[in-house]
């Protein structure tokens, strides 16, 4: 379709707009990263000296890293607020009109024409979180089952954990290997995140590997929660050989998401599930453990929708050239759990059901009709999200109800200062030796 007239100054501003943000992410890494990474290294005789606090400190400058990544998208409009503005001037609403076109290109704004005056100031980006606040279970140990669709998928999880207590700085990510090769490897090398090598002839080496990295980064770095990615690759991707899978072995046929892999979710749960005396698993709610931690308590299972079924991708985030939509969240708890039941509804949406670890199963077998179950009952909550924009309401209310995650302008403003002040420091202490040494 060919341009307009009236699309071409839209269309520059959108370009330079772009532009704009992508210098302002490249100078964002070019001094939050080296400053974590030399503070990293002036720290190391504090890791002698004291571990534990060591890692404490890491794991909060991790947290304002991801946070700068989640401000990313903020600004960029990946969130929804809507009012209404009634205008009752013809020449104001003109007025108002040609404001609102610069505002939406600045800001990531969507403005989608006037009816009787009455303007929608619409749609600023954020995620709206739906069911169980898993702000109960924060302190707890947890693994998060995530589908996976896009590389907004991380973006999503990075921006909607923020407001969760020490869950970012605690968290272990395990995400393909060609992540260990872009600008943020080396910090996810630092924190212990685990780079895992996609592909049936790497599959039993990579377990193994994640078994070690677990025994050794995991409880010695006092990490609580991993994310995984159990459908091992995005849907897009996936789906065609997953469906030809579950053909050939009478399996559940998925559309909205892929068959998962039980591999690593197994190594897992065997290396961090706290055994009692008995030999079986202490669940969420066990009184007394030998060991000081209580081990692996939850899994929270967690579902992301788009609207529409589009995906959010990173260079959609970093770029914010994409129109405004919604990321949901929704975090459905089971009777199984121990917490009240409250439901959500969703734009682009995170489902997350909390299950104790004591009704999971650890045998291969029982895990992986388990997983498949969970699965399939995400297919059915996508389907009905899809069809109808909301998750179901759970059982005994009428509806779903959300609840708006936002970030802190001034925490943002507070962070990226720095970020900033920092880099500038260590340029010139480094700059200060580099003229004393030559």
């Amino acid at each position: 379709m060919a341009m307009t007239l009236e699309e071409a100054p839209w269309l520059g501003w959108l370009l330079v707009k772009a532009l704009m943000r992508f210098a302002f992410m490249v100078a964002n890494n070019l001094v939050a990263i080296p400053s974590y990474i030399c503070y990293v290294i002036i720290l190391q005789p504090l890791r002698v000296l004291d571990s534990k606090r060591f890692w404490y400190i890491e794991g909060i400058m991790y947290k304002w890293l991801l946070g700068m990544v989640a401000s990313w998208g903020w600004y960029a409009g990946y969130t929804v607020l809507q009012s209404n503005l009634l205008i009752q001037s013809p020449i104001l609403m003109q007025t108002f009109e040609c404001l609102l076109c610069v505002r939406y290109c600045a800001g990531g704004w969507e403005y989608s024409g006037k009816q009787n005056n009455i303007v929608p100031v619409l749609k600023k980006f954020t995620v709206m979180e739906w069911g169980e606040d898993i702000k109960a279970v924060s302190k707890d140990e947890a693994v998060m089952l995530v589908n996976h669709q896009a590389t907004g998928d991380v973006c999503t999880l990075m921006m909607c954990l923020q407001d969760k207590g020490l869950v970012v700085a605690q968290m272990m990510w395990l995400m393909d290997h060609i992540f260990k090769y872009t600008n943020f490897g080396i910090v996810s090398l630092v924190h212990g995140d685990f780079f895992i090598r996609q592909g049936r002839s790497y599959r039993d080496q990579q377990l193994l590997l994640l078994k070690k990295h677990l025994e050794n980064n995991y409880r010695s770095r006092d990490r609580k929660w991993i994310v995984l990615f159990p459908e091992g690759g995005f849907l897009r991707k996936r789906r065609e050989t997953s469906q030809a899978f579950a053909k050939k072995n009478n399996l559940p046929f998925l559309t909205n998401v892929t068959l998962p892999r039980s591999g690593a979710t197994k190594i897992i749960l065997n290396a961090l599930v706290a055994q009692q005396k008995n030999g079986s698993p202490a669940g969420g709610d066990a009184k007394e453990l030998d060991s000081k931690s209580k081990g692996l308590q939850w899994i929270i299972d967690t579902t992301i929708a788009y609207p529409k079924a589009e995906p959010i991708d990173i260079q959609t985030w970093i770029l914010g050239y994409r129109k405004p939509t919604v990321t949901h969240v929704h975090y459905r708890p089971f009777s199984l759990t121990v917490f009240p039941c409250e439901r959500p509804q969703p734009l682009a949406t995170t489902l997350q059901r909390i299950f104790p670890i004591k009704d999971v199963p650890l045998e291969t077998d029982d895990l992986t009709t388990w997983l498949y179950q969970r699965f399939v009952e995400k297919e059915d909550l996508l389907s009905h999200f899809y069809e109808t924009g909301a998750f179901p309401p759970s059982k005994g209310h009428k509806e779903a109800v959300s609840r708006e995650m936002t970030l802190s302008n001034m925490w943002i403003f507070l962070i990226q200062s720095f970020a900033f002040l920092s880099g500038y420091m260590w340029y010139n202490i480094i700059q200060y030796f580099y003229h004393c040494l030559f």
